[in-house]
């Protein structure tokens, strides 16, 4: 079976169609993902060259996988890159000399990033930005104007294509688009953490992307009897389930499943091709539960 991205339908990403499974670099930093190094540089650029090979035409990065690593990784593997590809990077954060991070959202700071962003992936101007807001749990409620607009100005420099946020509330969402055009928003979200279901919805009525990071539940990964019983009935793997789970859920759902090995990588993408039926999608719907829709913004 030849296995590519193209299986998974596509989605509008700002100006392109893109395959709705993406790659996200995140697993293929240190431990921790906290700034550290790739454990082996050639098989991770291996990896990237793959993916972009099998289809793949988003890739999602950041200074959270450690300051211009994957930058400079991205750049040497795949540059020049490939018209379809778009390349996806979060700002709002920076890397103290402590090693932790801390809020990177002053205007200046979000200068330089975009600026070293520029720098290290080689073009004169990127694809999509978003805006991170800080925190690794769910959002906090807070205004977002003053870092936006300042990514707004660099968007009318033309230093950006476009702009997202990522890490975000429904009401955030709603204040960073009234000041900019959003197209992506990128948040947590799998099939047993759904707290998003309603900014899900209200996102594919206006025909923005909802990016899905940790879609297979991260560290430690999903672990559900129903989702085992699914891939025992399908004769597949949980990750793939899980996978073709959020695919099934809304059509601008764009999963950004990460690894540092091409076999994985391949057997992701195996997710595109596959088709729950009712009581799979029941079965696997319910261990997240669903969250009641909201009005749209």
């Amino acid at each position: 079976m030849t296995i590519t991205a193209e299986r998974s339908g596509e989605f509008r990403l700002g100006d392109r169609l893109a395959n709705r499974l993406g790659y996200g670099t995140m697993r293929l930093t240190g431990p921790d993902a906290a700034g550290r190094p790739p454990p082996d540089r050639r098989t991770a650029m291996g990896v990237l060259r793959r993916a972009v090979e099998l289809g793949i035409d988003h890739i999602d990065t950041g200074d959270y996988e450690g300051p211009g690593r994957m930058t400079d990784l991205i750049r040497k593997a795949l540059h020049p890159y490939p018209l379809e590809l778009t390349i996806v990077t979060s700002v709002g954060a920076r890397w103290t000399s402590e090693g932790r991070w801390v809020p990177g959202l002053s205007a200046e700071e979000l200068r330089r990033t975009v600026q070293d962003n520029l720098d290290h992936l080689a073009v004169d101007v990127l694809d999509v930005v978003n805006l991170r807001l800080p925190g690794f749990g769910e959002p906090v409620e807070r205004s977002l104007a003053e870092p936006m607009e300042t990514l707004a100005e660099l968007q009318q420099q033309g230093l950006i294509r476009h702009l997202g946020v990522s890490n975000v509330t429904t009401q955030e969402f709603a204040e960073a688009h009234a000041i900019a055009p959003v197209v992506c928003v990128q948040n947590h979200y799998n099939l047993a953490h759904r707290h998003d279901d309603p900014l899900v919805d209200v996102l594919a009525r206006a025909g923005i992307a909802f990016v899905a990071c940790s879609p297979l539940g991260g560290f430690p990964p999903i672990e559900a009897p129903a989702l085992k019983r699914v891939a025992v009935v399908l004769e597949t793997t949980e990750p793939e389930v899980a996978l073709t789970w959020l695919l099934a859920r809304s059509p601008n759902i764009l999963p950004i499943a990460s690894t540092r090995s091409i076999a994985h990588l391949e057997q992701n993408l195996e997710a595109g091709a596959r088709v729950l039926g009712p009581v799979e999608l029941e079965e696997l719907d319910n261990i997240g539960g669903v969250v009641e829709p909201e009005e749209g913004v």
